[in-house]
């Protein structure tokens, strides 16, 4: 498997010259109301039901918030999730909201370094300005920690980010999240928790070679995610067959418990414990209106 993975990585680096470099051309810049006011509050539900506090802290050993989360090992190396408190060295203390901004919506760091999309930001590039806005004021609340996280452990080719242009050209669809008129109200926010800030399908759709989503397997679960977990699948059939309802969906969001009585385990838990047991009652239950009543297209 792994020589394959590096000589399918190789082939997008030998055309990552020529297609990123037409794709970087014609890349849509990233722009955000400069006018906008951030609350604070708002920004913290965000951060955790985007995973920030989750992913970033390394609660297992004690870490401070959002200083660095613990490594993930995947098939092409160990991804360490940076520190981003304020600390002008180790952290994002120097980064403006437009920098934020570019990093989530387009993937690219303030230098212009491309991100792994260890970091989800193929979903959060649909996120509304004003969710930006108010994670940014968050952030800024945030205690600053000094020490900088280490960094990612990547063997060849997969340390080398010029191939990230060429996987950006490949499977990031950059866009704004667009509600469906058809739709109620709480659809399509349930829609935009899941597939844009929730980012759900990142763990729950099955990747590709080279990391990027399986085409038809939307939500339909995954093998081989970081430290060897799987994701079942949550589509809305296969949510029926384990017998949940509405209900039971925003009840298992909110306190980790399945209909069997069981409870999640693995990465679940923090995603429930730091992630959606945040939420109002009103957004689990618009989560589970998404995700039982899907709609195609």
């Amino acid at each position: 498997m792994r020589w394959l993975l590096m000589m399918l990585l190789a082939l997008v680096l030998t055309g990552g010259v020529l297609t990123g470099g037409v794709y970087w051309l014609t890349k849509p810049g990233d722009q955000i109301d400069a006018g906008l006011e951030g609350d604070a509050a708002r920004g913290e539900v965000i951060a955790h039901i985007g995973g920030c506090i989750a992913c970033h802290t390394d609660f297992k050993n004690g870490g401070a918030l959002l200083a660095g989360g613990p490594p993930m090992k995947t098939d092409f190396g160990s991804f360490v999730p940076p520190n981003i408190t304020p600390d002008f060295e180790a952290g994002i203390g120097h980064w403006q909201v437009a920098d934020l901004s570019r990093a989530l919506r387009l993937g690219i760091s303030p230098d212009g370094t491309h991100y792994y999309p260890a970091f989800p930001y193929d979903y959060y590039t649909q996120m509304q300005d004003q969710d930006v806005v108010d994670l940014f004021e968050w952030l800024r609340t945030v205690p600053a920690v000094a020490t900088p996280a280490p960094n990612h452990e990547l063997s060849f080719p997969f340390n080398q980010r010029a191939g990230l242009i060429a996987w950006q050209a490949l499977y990031l669809s950059i866009g704004r999240f667009e509600a469906r008129p058809e739709q109620t109200a709480e659809w399509n926010r349930g829609a935009y928790l899941v597939e844009v800030v929730g980012h759900c399908a990142a763990c729950h759709t099955q990747r590709d070679l080279l990391g990027g989503p399986v085409e038809g397997g939307h939500l339909a679960g995954a093998k081989g995610l970081p430290g060897g977990e799987s994701a079942p699948a949550i589509t809305a059939e296969a949510l029926a067959k384990r017998g949940f309802d509405a209900g039971g969906v925003s009840f298992a969001l909110e306190i980790g418990m399945l209909p069997d009585g069981d409870f999640f385990g693995g990465s679940m838990t923090k995603v429930v414990d730091h992630g959606t047991a945040k939420l109002s009652a009103e957004d689990r239950a618009a989560i589970a209106a998404y995700l039982l009543n899907p709609v195609d297209g």
